[in-house]
């Protein structure tokens, strides 16, 4: 259990009541003289978000009033931990807020990146109570923990070896397979565009693989961009275009966290993660424009951009994962600044050849209040990738729909497998707001447990 939480209550936890705005007044008609008397001759403002402390008899707060929307949110829960006083707190039972979701949101709220820096705890903690709900809130609440930690990470404590323990290491906890192929081998045994874009570094590009569950089960495949720093290579970034990039392996911190919430539970499915992991770094031995690389497809390439590395890297991850034909496929990845241009840095961008699954996402990333947007594969801007002397080039031209057809690059490596979709996400909040933090985010993570979960556990 997160340390935001307490298993027993006691009796000095004090009591949250959740209540919606349409239900405020009657909720407020029945309460005591000195209650009701607080609420209306302070400052207090019903609204949405709105957190208020009730006095007990002593003047001393003894309860807390959560106003809500009509739906349960889990970002109204997420207001909670930095409004209260110290103590443990318990939701009301029969309140506007659902016992799940104020779980969900109270651990979003309560993360802190605490690596290098300690940050003072305020003591606040809820009783989070049990039950089939709750424990899916805190296989969640883990899991978005586990991927902003390794988003928040820098590069100088997380390129691929280090993102691979991590990988390891939740392989271990759940007994799962594990491989990785590193450095030169990667060559050997095919995988010769993750080579290319990780050779230039001191750090060795690997391909992670993670499998579990029952061989015979529906098969459900993940794979997560891993830059664990981008500096462009030889098309190098201006400085402040670097500043973030340590976060260019959020594609692949989400998906380990999926991954992690799946195993945690034991959905039927037969799971498979591919993280390609590799530095975009600059030396001699770096890849350079106009190189012609191999792919694991056997398609070639023509590097238009060293700084176009995430989709090279991805297109043999998904070459190998398209080859079992899986059920369904996903990938996430921090691909391109085109589509935070279009959709700003809270929506990823999703693309799918299949309507059944962009619609099941979309669907559920609505409900789990982590919503995205879907964007056209559009066929007539396959052309924008034509080359004169490779199969593809690494880069659109015009300057045009660059997310489009980053996505169209993607979909040449993807040809058996109808059931895929794409997410171009952010990964990162850039300021913060209520249970989500500046900094490293699980950006679809929830959109894609919930949609997957309805899927394969209905």
């Amino acid at each position: 259990m997160l340390p935001c939480f307490v298993t027993d209550p006691g009796n000095d936890a004090r009591p949250v009541h959740a209540v919606a705005l349409s239900a405020y007044a009657t909720w407020l008609a029945a309460q005591e003289p000195r209650r009701r008397a607080w609420l209306e001759g302070g400052v207090f403002e019903a609204k949405p978000g709105a957190v208020a402390l009730l006095p007990g008899a002593d003047g001393a707060p003894d309860a807390a009033l959560l106003i809500t929307g009509d739906a349960s949110d889990p970002f109204d829960a997420a207001r909670l931990p930095p409004a209260l006083p110290a103590g443990t707190w318990r939701l009301e039972p029969g309140g506007s807020l659902a016992p799940a979701d104020a779980v969900l949101g109270w651990a979003m709220a309560a993360y802190r990146f605490e690596r290098y820096k300690e940050i003072p705890a305020r003591g606040v903690s809820l009783a989070a109570g049990n039950g089939a709900a709750i424990d899916r809130a805190h296989a969640l609440a883990r899991s978005i923990w586990l991927a902003r930690d390794l988003i928040n990470t820098p590069a100088n404590d997380l390129g691929p070896a280090e993102l691979e323990d991590a990988a390891l290491g939740v392989a271990e906890r759940f007994d799962a397979s594990f491989s990785c192929i590193t450095g030169d081998d990667l060559l050997a045994q095919n995988y010769p565009a993750i080579h290319a874009v990780g050779k230039g570094s001191s750090r060795a590009p690997r391909l992670i693989d993670l499998t579990w569950g029952d061989a015979s089960a529906p098969k459900l495949t993940l794979v997560g961009k891993g830059v664990c720093f981008d500096t462009g290579g030889l098309d190098i970034k201006p400085s402040s275009n670097m500043l973030l990039m340590k976060k260019d392996m959020g594609g692949a911190a989400v998906m380990l966290a999926l991954a992690q919430a799946i195993m945690t539970r034991n959905w039927p499915v037969r799971l498979r993660l591919l993280l390609p992991a590799v530095e975009n770094a600059i030396s001699g031995n770096a890849f350079r424009p106009s190189d012609i690389i191999a792919t694991r497809k056997g398609l070639s390439v023509e590097i238009g951009n060293t700084d176009a590395e995430g989709r090279l890297i991805l297109a043999d991850a998904l070459a190998e994962a398209d080859r079992e034909k899986p059920d369904v496929l996903i990938d996430a990845a921090t691909l391109t600044g085109a589509a935070r241009v279009a959709l700003g840095p809270d929506l990823p961008a999703l693309f799918s050849p299949s309507d059944e699954l962009a619609d099941a996402i979309a669907t559920a990333g609505d409900d789990a209040h982590d919503p995205l947007w879907r964007l056209p594969l559009h066929p007539g801007y396959r052309a924008m990738l034509d080359c004169d002397v490779a199969d593809l080039s690494n880069t659109g031209t015009g300057g045009f729909a660059g997310a489009i057809t980053a996505a169209l690059f993607l979909k040449a490596f993807v040809t058996d497998t109808p059931s895929w979709a794409h997410l171009d996400i952010y990964g990162w909040n850039p300021s913060a707001r209520p249970g989500r933090p500046k900094g490293g985010e699980a950006t679809a993570l929830r959109a894609l447990f919930t949609a997957l979960e309805r899927r394969f556990t209905a």
